[in-house]
Order: structure tokens, then sequence, then C-alpha cells
């Protein structure tokens, strides 16, 4: 008898994290409308056009899937295949490209990130977050210099802040 309640304990003790694990089968998460994916990417075109550049915007969902991509006029052929890379490299490694380009230097621990496929560091790939979850990731390509694609992406965000915090 006591073997078996010693059994009937320990079953219920490996028992127990299987079915508290159950719960966690389903997943929720936020993600960009597509039209919130819209608004900002107009947003960060417009922006860049009011600085004279002609360049492509990207939008990609939480899984660096492509929602939204816009390309001015003029800018030039290689842009959204360049921002569609950036934003994706955001989104997939939860990193503004910036800062991936920082930490991928040449000789530094993380340079192989740098050869993966489709994954673009230059700056102008920015993250999309609301409440400590993220959203998605813009990116822009097309200015001079990854640092005016990254502030036309940002300025692109913080036009429709008010509309992320859902």
């Amino acid at each position: 008898m006591l073997f078996r309640t010693r059994a009937i304990a320990l079953l219920a003790i490996v028992i127990s994290p299987i079915c508290a694990n159950a719960q966690d089968g389903i997943i929720t998460y936020r993600s960009l409308s597509p039209e919130l994916a819209l608004d900002l990417a107009r947003a960060a075109l417009a922006d860049c056009r009011e600085h004279g550049y002609q360049v492509a915007v990207a939008v990609v969902d939480r899984f660096g899937i492509a929602q939204v991509l816009l390309r001015d006029r003029f800018a030039g052929p290689h842009t959204p295949s360049t921002a569609t890379g950036k934003a994706w490299t955001a989104a997939t490694f939860r990193t503004n490209t910036t800062e991936l380009k920082g930490v991928s230097q040449p000789g530094m621990a993380q340079a192989g990130i740098r050869t993966l496929p489709g994954v673009v560091v230059i700056g102008g790939g920015v993250i999309v977050e609301a409440s400590g979850s993220l959203l998605g990731a813009i990116g822009v390509s097309g200015a001079p210099g990854g640092d005016a694609d990254d502030a036309c992406a940002r300025a692109g965000i913080s036009a429709i802040r008010d509309k992320l915090e859902f």
C-alpha cells in the first residue's frame, strides 16, 4: 500500500509539469493590421520626401513576412529588396540593424551573421514594439546612408505611436 501511495505521488509530480505545459500550447501575440502597416510605411516615406530622399519602405510582421512595400518613383531598383531585407533582419534578430552593424563587424564574435542568407546589416531596419511586444519591423532604403534611412524609419514609427498602444 505504501508503495502504491508513493507511486501515485511520484506520478502526480511527473504529470503536473506536463499538464501545465499543455496550457502553453496556444500562443497569443499582437500584430500590426495591414492598415496600420500601410500608415507606418506612408509616414516614413513622407519623412524621407521632406528631406529630399527617394526611398523604398518595407514593413514586415513579427515573423519577417512582408506586409507593405512602397517605392518612391525615383528610388533605385535595389531599394525594395534592401528595405525588405533590413526590415526582415530587424524583425528576425529582434534588434535594429544599426545595432547589429556594430556588433557584427569583422573580427567580432557575431561577425558571422553578416554571411547568413537574407541578412542586411545596414542602418535603416528598426523594430516596431508596443507594450513590450514585438509587432514587426520597418526597413528604409535609398536615403544617403544608413543613418538617414534609420531616421526616416523612426519618424514613421513616431507618426503612428499613438495607434500602437492598443
